[in-house]
């Protein structure tokens, strides 16, 4: 697979692995084995970097996720990159299928937080280490002073902010500079195309989460699909309640009119259409297929021209659509 580069040196696959539904939000978490052969095979694939958190998992097993990535990877750690985050931990209390969020970005957090990740991943080092949400308790600088810290030390070699504003982003990247932002972005949702130029002049990579709207690009989502409503968030997601289904069918008609006319599936133009925006977007799709592995990883072999993507940028300003899943809902840390 080609690389791209994030911030001024970090060289990444086009294509990223977004490692989170292996064990928190799309179902029961997998079984160990089976996650870390899609792991090992996506990196025979051609997959160097692997997306993780030290809060993916259940309430039973919290961090679960990278302890199953650090055994994956462990053949191969010094030809990938792993990033990873902190900051927030769930309100396991709330009733919610999709439980709230609470930040907790203080600088004794932040240092328990790395020690246990690297602990977990196996690994001296976290290649990108983001700030998962903003916690608006913690000021940037106080966040990019703790990671300035953390580089020079070794423990991480690069840092990111996971939904990052303009302003906290040019405040924190003023006393340490950030390698990327990690944002929510697809076809579905497109607010931070804002933040482009902002990244552009500061020379910061885009990483997308959430490329497929949660799944619902690829087509294979119909109003007769129930999610597990213990263990899949996509059971409270807007996108995938019937009228929204309804409501997409034209977007879904038209990309699949542009996968035909490219011999490429929905999947593949969804993430090409991001990958020929900008040199510096990532995308960092999910999946628990092996098959999907493979047609993901194709999506970086289709070359759209900047009057393709004008021509579907705007088709989707036209094309009706339902609301999408914004993010889970953060809430105030408790004193």
């Amino acid at each position: 697979m080609e690389k791209r580069t994030l911030g001024s040196d970090f060289e990444v696959s086009a294509i990223g692995l977004g490692c989170m539904g292996f064990s928190h939000a799309y179902g029961a978490p997998m079984p160990k084995q089976e996650t870390i052969q899609m792991l090992r095979y996506a990196y025979e694939l051609g997959y160097t970097f692997f997306d993780t958190a030290e809060i993916y998992g259940v309430p039973e097993d919290p961090n679960a996720n990278e302890r199953v990535i650090g055994e994956a990877l462990q053949p191969f750690r010094n030809h990938v990159q792993i990033a990873s985050k902190f900051g927030i931990r769930f309100d396991y209390d709330s009733p919610q299928v999709n439980k709230p969020l609470l930040p907790d970005s203080r600088p004794e957090v932040i240092r328990a937080s790395v020690d246990g990740s690297l602990k977990r991943l196996r690994t001296d080092y976290i290649d990108l280490y983001f700030q998962h949400r903003i916690d608006p308790e913690v000021a940037p600088e106080t966040v990019a002073e703790v990671m300035a810290e953390l580089i020079k030390e070794g423990k991480i070699l690069h840092w990111g902010i996971s939904e990052a504003n303009e302003n906290y982003l040019r405040r924190a990247h003023a006393v340490c500079p950030v390698t990327a932002v990690q944002n929510r972005y697809s076809m579905m949702a497109r607010h931070y195309e804002t933040l482009f130029s902002v990244l552009e002049e500061l020379g910061i990579g885009f990483v997308a989460f959430s490329p497929m709207a949660n799944g619902f690009l690829t087509g294979q989502y119909g109003k007769d699909t129930v999610f597990d409503p213990k263990y899949d968030y996509r059971s409270g997601m807007p996108q995938f309640t019937p009228e929204a289904v309804d409501t997409n069918q034209e977007l879904l008609t038209m990309l699949g009119e542009a996968a035909k006319e490219h011999q490429a599936t929905l999947v593949q133009i969804s993430l090409a259409w991001m990958l020929c925006k900008k040199p510096w977007i990532v995308p960092i799709p999910g999946t628990r297929k092996l098959e999907r592995l493979g047609e993901n990883a194709g999506a970086a072999k289709i070359h759209l021209s900047a009057q393709e993507v004008g021509e579907l940028d705007n088709l989707l300003d036209q094309i009706p659509m339902s609301e999408v899943f914004g993010g889970s809902k953060i809430i105030k840390q408790a004193n």
